[in-house]
């Protein structure tokens, strides 16, 4: 399974609303971008308060906590998901967003979605200035350079500009001031950032499911590269740093982003479909039936299902109340818990030729189990289709796709991936398929991940802290 860096939500409140309330709800919403932690700052009079703990939001944000937080005028929330090894799942408090720093000229929070590529030569040059660091996260790095271009800057706008200019890689952003909301993408677009309106107050969030759970509307996309600041005079943009050439990591059409959402133009849901449509074309199967893996698979499932005129059938029931419980266990346990997350409906597939559909494949284990529980039900055979094209090369960008020997198709062949995952057939979307389902995106798309060709800078090279011991608390 592949996870991805996080969702963020700010809020500034012209209409007497409940904001923590209001924010909680979104965070709701975005919860399908992280499950590891949640985080709520609240702003009032230039005061900020902060909840934060690891787990879904409705375990890190109980009610009685968030009932201790102020009425204020400004609120911006994060949810997390951790770059790790599923084997090793270290979880760490200090990490948690959004960070809250106070310095001299007030305070600041701040909630990141995304990775810096820039990371080791930022930290080094602020360690060398006497920065010191506890969280270890990419969201403590930019609020440390904010808050010292803030000292010899003029306004926060100018502080968040020039800060902008020092940063490499993805990050979309939502922070608060003592008195105004703050939002930035970086000028690839690799992350989603978007505004809509709830009655008169602004909202600045990774989709746009978040802002129609609220009752609100969406009005459009942060362009990449573009700074964004509600005050008490309205809203302000800056586009100083926009370029021409964009790079939206285009997983977030395969498999991020939440179906209902709309991303720079596109709706997620009808590209997946639109992938689906193409891949039956492209991959065609003799069968009995077309299902989906939940739950990214299934609109391209049904959209494979009327292109090749195969009927679509349910074939999966997915436990949506095991919470992390499938993420964090290891070994027999965590085998016994994939089965208790997904089953099998036995009564629509056995004796039956299935195609499955599902986004990706990124080591083999989970499309395995998949074919092994479809043939244990009784499918007499399992073809399956995949909705993007072999991934073969690491993401520098915020996914924590980091080793390329893990990634099953950057070393087998098509028919080796066959034999070691049990498919009878395996078919994926040609890349060609794939830039045809985003064309209409208004903005270009990142497929580093596919084709080893990145748009913008990184290094190679991993920094290891040898104080990276996680602290206790």
């Amino acid at each position: 399974m592949l996870n991805e860096d996080c969702g963020v939500f700010g809020i500034y409140n012209n209409d007497n609303l409940d904001i923590v309330e209001e924010t909680y709800l979104a965070l709701l919403s975005l919860q399908h971008r992280g499950q590891a932690g949640a985080g709520l700052a609240v702003n009032k009079d230039g005061e900020i308060k902060c909840l934060k703990d690891v787990g879904l939001v409705s375990e890190a944000l109980n009610q009685k906590n968030l009932e201790k937080l102020p009425e204020g005028n400004i609120a911006i929330g994060h949810v997390r998901n951790v770059r790790y090894d599923l084997t090793d799942p270290n979880i760490d408090r200090a990490a948690a967003q959004p960070l809250v720093i106070r310095y001299i000229n007030g305070s600041l929070s701040i909630a990141h979605n995304g990775s810096l590529t820039n990371v080791v030569e930022l930290k080094k040059e602020l360690e060398l200035g006497g920065a010191i660091f506890q969280a270890g996260c990419d969201a403590e790095i930019i609020s440390y350079i904010v808050a010292s271009q803030r000292l010899i800057s003029a306004t926060i706008e100018e502080a968040v500009e020039k800060t902008m200019n020092k940063l490499k890689g993805a990050f979309s952003v939502v922070m608060m001031s003592p008195s105004k909301l703050i939002g930035m993408r970086d000028t690839n677009g690799f992350r989603p950032l978007c505004i809509g309106k709830l009655k008169n107050s602004y909202i600045l969030t990774s989709e746009s499911c978040a802002i129609e759970s609220l009752g609100g509307k969406f009005v459009r996309d942060v362009k990449p590269g573009e700074i964004v600041v509600v005050d008490d005079e309205g809203f302000h943009s800056y586009m100083n740093n926009c370029k021409e050439k964009t790079s939206m990591c285009v997983f977030e059409y395969v498999y991020f982003a939440r179906p209902d959402s709309v991303l720079d133009g596109i709706s997620v849901y009808q590209t997946r479909r639109k992938a689906g449509a193409i891949l039956a074309k492209e991959c065609p199967a003799e069968a009995d039936i077309v299902c989906g893996v939940p739950d990214s698979g299934i609109p391209a499932a049904m959209g494979y299902s009327v292109e090749s005129g195969i009927p679509y059938e349910i074939a999966f029931i997915k436990n949506k109340y095991t919470g992390r419980l499938f993420i964090q266990q290891e070994g027999k346990i965590r085998d016994r818990t994939k089965k208790i997350k997904l089953n099998v409906l036995s009564a629509n597939v056995k004796g039956k030729r299935v195609v499955v559909v599902d986004d990706s494949i990124i080591r083999g284990t989970t499309s395995a189990n998949i074919i092994k529980m479809l043939k244990d039900a009784g499918a007499r055979e399992v073809h399956l289709r995949v909705a993007s094209p072999p991934l073969s090369n690491v993401c520098y960008y915020g996914t924590d796709i980091k080793d390329k020997d893990k990634l099953i198709a950057a070393a087998k062949s098509l028919k080796e991936i066959e034999k070691q995952i049990g498919a009878d057939s395996i078919g994926y979307l040609s890349f060609d398929g794939l830039k045809k389902t985003v064309e209409d995106s208004q903005v270009g798309v990142c497929t580093g991940c596919f084709t080893g060709e990145y748009p913008a800078e990184f290094s190679k090279k991993i920094a290891v802290d040898r104080y990276s011991e996680k602290l206790s608390y």
